[in-house]
């Protein structure tokens, strides 16, 4: 057809047309108006086809489906233009250009993103609408709509929300479009911080840099709004270990005989003996003396408190809950787990969105649990194990709409698992995702808690024990014994001591950072905060970083040489200790990062007007910028590689939130007793 519309020169017009509809992927659609949905990235595409009516043809650069095309972004195809896009000059590192501030921002292709741009500007020249489909969070609002609005699309926008990759669930998706409008809060939010982000790392970087070459450290020093404070958690960690200065304590057990058996009990040290804070005894001849008159001695139980105790299964997992236990119970990294989850999630379709902050459920989903469940583990003898013993008549407090965001907890999709052709270590994975879902069919645990003290020669011996009275959800998290239970006791009843010892205990110093606790440290940064008021502001927004930069941030970390990994240890290199005893306190602690957040959050969802935040960072990177001091980094340099001449802390403030009380050989006596 094409060829005999060449004969005559009107032909060749239309043949050109249509030649050219052909090579943007549109032939079908040319001349009619059709709707173009921009994914996130091309597994998100293929899904979104895979769910529209009718067949899907698919030519490079889209998926075709009746008068629908689809299109995809690779993660950001836009970023931030470097400063030499606003002045040549910047692209020579000097200190007089700081701060650099740029007036009128700009975006630049990524170089490896120019030809899906491209692509995704002629689509968007024969489209009637565009649909935003980009991942549901902060970041996915950005990428996309960063595109739509760089290549100067004016047309109606609707937000297409899919968090399970599934073909039913991305059909209902469908069927659910919101006007995008109702995003651009959420938009204006990851603006907001791209380019707050932009001037703090560009800046401080270049200011380091260069005092770091006065200094005569030859490299780039990276200082960045979230990498900084994690690294300065690490490093005062390492600095509290290397300080720590061991002190002995003493215990004094008793093994008491009772009517109904026996038990172990520990003495209580009246207020009148030198205690540490903890309630430690710290000298050993107290102990002795009694310890001499014990055995053989007649006493009571003076008290007796037993308290039955129910308590919930753990709601199905964030992406950070996850990766804290997936670190501890299989020993995968933080980015481990999150590229087995995308696994999971992209070339499995076996759980929904991963990077989610949300443990909660949509309450709609309960209905189809015990389908998706039984799906999603009949391949699996553990699982299908746990099946059995669901209760699917039972409702957890995970189901609910209230606490629901963009996103919520991670769950599987119902589509059958076979577990066999996994990598174990996606299949570990995604047990315990369904095992997180699936205790929330099960009752709760009831336990009897009793704590009993005993007054023998006139001196209080304390002992605690536990009842299972139902095991309800706790056989699916672990299968060691619980601590025995005390034998069966009656308030004023006699007792006896049969043996009894002194033992000498020391002291230990807090234990190294390992990708489990750091990321549990930045999502509870609130404990890491000296002031009050801010802690408690801390506390009710997100902590240090998002579910989907956190191991990424560990990564970057140790690429840049700022950490290292010794087992399962993740401690600061010498180059890491020594940047952050050159910069001033505040910008290695959690506090201004973690208030970004607070500050973003309101923009996202109160639509609060960005400028005073911007305005804010401005002032507060100029101040950081006027302390840049190469005197004061080549001793803390010096002081990292183990070199004499003056120091500079790397240890400033505290790292663990919590008293430093066993630094010093004179270990500190208190006044008070603590149980």
């Amino acid at each position: 057809m094409i060829q005999e519309l060449y004969n005559d020169k009107s032909g060749r017009d239309l043949a050109d047309n249509l030649h050219y509809c052909k090579n943007i992927h549109t032939l079908n659609s040319c001349g009619a108006d059709m709707r173009l949905i921009i994914a996130e990235k091309p597994s998100l595409a293929r899904a979104i086809a895979d769910a529209l009516p009718g067949s899907t043809r698919r030519e490079e650069g889209a998926l075709h489906a009746g008068d629908t095309v689809v299109t995809w972004c690779l993660g950001h195809l836009l970023e931030q233009a470097p400063p030499d896009a606003y002045d040549p000059a910047y692209k020579q590192w000097r200190l007089d250009h700081l701060p650099i501030l740029p007036e009128r921002w700009k975006l630049a292709p990524r170089p490896k993103a120019r030809g899906q741009l491209a692509a995704i500007r002629r689509l968007l020249k024969s489209a009637r609408e565009v649909v935003h489909a980009g991942d549901p969070d902060r970041e996915g609002q950005l990428l996309v709509q960063e595109v739509i609005e760089h290549l100067g699309w004016k047309g109606p926008v609707s937000r297409l929300l899919v968090s399970d990759l599934n073909r039913p669930a991305v059909a209902r998706a469908l069927t659910r479009l919101e006007d995008n409008s109702r995003y651009h809060a959420l938009y204006r939010a990851a603006e907001s911080r791209a380019r707050a982000d932009w001037l703090y790392g560009i800046n401080l970087t270049r200011a380091w840099t260069l005092t770091g070459r006065q200094a005569g450290h030859d490299g780039v020093l990276s200082v960045g709004r979230v990498q900084t404070p994690v690294l300065g958690l690490v490093v005062r960690r390492d600095a509290e270990i290397r300080d720590f200065v061991p002190y002995p304590f003493h215990v004094l057990w008793v093994d008491i005989a009772v009517s109904g058996g026996q038990l172990r009990a520990w003495w209580q040290p009246a207020e009148t003996q030198r205690l540490d804070e903890q309630g430690r005894l710290l000298e050993r001849p107290p102990a002795e003396a009694l310890a001499a008159r014990l055995p053989g001695a007649e006493g009571h139980l003076a008290s007796l408190d037993a308290r039955q105790k129910r308590q919930a299964a753990p709601l199905p997992y964030s992406l950070s809950a996850l990766q804290v236990d997936a670190a501890r119970r299989f020993g995968l990294s933080a980015k481990g787990v999150l590229d087995i989850c995308q696994r999971l999630y992209e070339r499995h379709k076996l759980i929904t969105y991963p990077r989610s902050d949300c443990r909660y459920l949509p309450e709609d989903h309960l209905a189809q649990a015990r389908r998706t469940l039984e799906s999603a583990c009949h391949s699996d003898a553990t699982l299908q194990q746990w099946f059995a013993g669901a209760d699917f008549t039972l409702r957890s407090k995970a189901w609910n709409d209230k606490k629901v965001g963009a996103h919520h907890a991670l769950s599987p999709t119902g589509k059958p698992a076979d577990l066999g052709r996994l990598e174990k270590a996606e299949a570990d994975v995604f047990r315990l995702i369904a095992r997180n879902v699936l205790a929330q069919f099960y009752p709760a645990l009831e336990t009897r808690e009793v704590k009993a003290e005993f007054v023998i020669l006139d001196e209080r011996f304390r002992a605690s024990g536990q009842v299972l009275l139902q095991p309800g959800w706790k056989p699916l998290f672990t299968t060691r014994d619980e601590a025995p239970p005390l034998p069966p006791l009656s308030e004023g009843e006699a007792c006896r001591v049969t043996d009894c010892a002194v033992e000498d205990r020391e002291t230990r110093p807090p234990e190294p950072f390992t990708d489990a606790s750091l990321i549990k440290a930045m999502m509870n940064i609130a404990r890491y905060v000296d002031d009050p008021a801010v802690r408690r502001t801390l506390r009710e927004h997100d902590g240090l970083g998002t579910e989907a930069t956190r191991a990424g941030i560990i990564e970057t970390l140790l690429e840049r040489g700022y950490l290292v990994r010794c087992n399962k240890a993740l401690r600061a290199t010498r180059l890491g200790s020594g940047l952050i005893a050159s910069l001033p306190e505040a910008a290695s602690r959690p506090e201004r990062t973690a208030l970004w957040e607070q500050r973003l959050g309101a923009i996202a969802e109160q639509d609060a007007d960005p400028a005073p935040f911007m305005t804010s960072l401005i002032a507060d990177l100029q101040a950081l910028l006027a302390s840049a001091d190469a005197a004061r980094l080549r001793s803390a340099m010096a002081e990292a590689r183990g070199e004499a001449g003056p120091t500079v802390s790397a240890s400033r403030g505290r790292s663990s939130g919590k008293p430093r009380r066993s630094r010093s050989r004179a270990a500190p006596t208190r006044k008070r007793r603590t149980s």
